[in-house]
């Protein structure tokens, strides 16, 4: 039911808010539990909305991306609604062609090669202009969840979003990226300010549209060591998180949660923890216990079964929830898979998995 009827605001009253609880560090009956993407191609339903269009078409349609947010929550009691649509808009809002290449994924057209093609980027963007079509998006899932979970907004981290833009698509090595790092350091910065400033911008405008929750992905953050990462990521990640809550001040608007997930960046957790979000997500490549050491008391976590362990039967996966739950306690923590949901995983495991992390949790709380 995604009518685009409704008024903006006078948004339904939210009945499930242990996912919020959890992140800002609240006590919680049960661990909150959601998948980064569930709404996707592991769904019968959702391959069958989307197989008409082209992606990014569909990512541009507002009526589309509410029914593919939606469709996880109708099959399994998720703590949490994350919105349908992708990194690479942002991107797009700077001028940059980004197509969907089947078998491929997603290719840039004329990736940036010289420095002098940063004056090709669009160099002060207009979000409501250029990515209005998520803030639509936002709005129109807010209403039709009806109170259900809560919303999550989302953006690409300014070192992802550059080494797409160079690479041109997806990398092994991240080489072209990597290389103006230590060629160009200045034109490097140049880039992540800019991107910085724009997601900045297009995060704000989420929470204003109704998100009630952020999520930064610094997926590549594992092709760069903790020099680089202290360099060229880290800086731009906490300025984020600190000029969005400041502009979320200015504007009177709700200051939503944030969470950070940069994968495969075990090197920089201490500093990841320092960063200005509440809560700090993992992948499956580290043992709760030694993230819980590095990361301290004072913020949530969030993660971190391997998403492979969702191939196990399902009494396995239950077993794996279980252990997960004890490494990591019940409380400040939100449990997630240490990645994406795979285009061919059996839906009925995900509710597996949801329903383990719900069972035991009540059992390890009320024990």
């Amino acid at each position: 039911t995604c009518s685009l009827l409704r008024s903006p605001k006078g948004f339904p009253k939210l009945k499930n808010d242990t996912f919020l609880r959890a992140a800002r560090g609240e006590e919680t009956e049960h661990t909150p539990v959601w998948c980064m993407r569930q709404a996707g191609r592991y769904l019968p339903e959702f391959r069958e909305t989307r197989a008409s269009q082209d992606f990014f078409a569909t990512c541009r349609s507002p009526k589309l991306c509410c029914e593919l947010t939606l469709q996880p929550l109708r099959r399994f009691p998720l703590d949490a609604a994350i919105i349908f649509s992708d990194i690479l808009v942002v991107p797009q809002a700077l001028g940059m062609e980004v197509v969907m290449v089947p078998g491929k994924g997603p290719t840039f057209t004329e990736p940036l090669k010289e420095v002098e093609d940063l004056l090709k980027l669009r160099q002060k963007v207009d979000v409501t202009a250029e990515l209005g079509y998520v803030f639509q998006a936002i709005t129109l899932t807010r209403h039709s969840l009806e109170g259900k979970v809560p919303l999550i907004g989302f953006s690409g981290a300014p070192w992802t979003l550059m080494s797409y833009m160079i690479e041109g698509g997806s990398s092994t090595t991240m080489a072209k990226a990597k290389s103006w790092l230590y060629r160009h350091p200045e034109a490097s910065h140049r880039l992540l300010r800019l991107l910085a400033d724009v997601i900045i911008d297009y995060l704000v405008g989420q929470v204003a549209a109704g998100a009630q929750a952020l999520q930064l992905f610094e997926s590549h953050a594992g092709h760069l060591g903790p020099e680089l990462f202290q360099d060229f990521a880290l800086p731009y990640i906490r300025d984020i998180a600190q000029t969005v809550k400041s502009k979320l001040k200015e504007e009177a608007l709700p200051l939503v949660p944030m969470i950070i997930f940069a994968k495969d960046a075990h090197y920089a957790l201490r500093d990841l923890a320092h960063a200005g979000y509440e809560v700090v997500g993992l992948d499956w490549t580290i043992r709760p216990q030694e993230a819980r050491a590095q990361i301290g008391k004072d913020v949530t976590l969030q993660g971190n079964l391997d998403p492979c362990a969702l191939y196990a039967p399902k009494e396995k996966i239950g077993e794996l929830v279980k252990k997960m739950l004890e490494s990591f306690g019940t409380q400040r923590y939100i449990a997630n898979l240490g990645h994406g949901l795979y285009p061919d995983m059996n839906p009925e495991h995900v509710g597996a998995f949801v329903e383990a992390v719900h069972a035991h949790s009540r059992h390890i709380n009320k024990h």
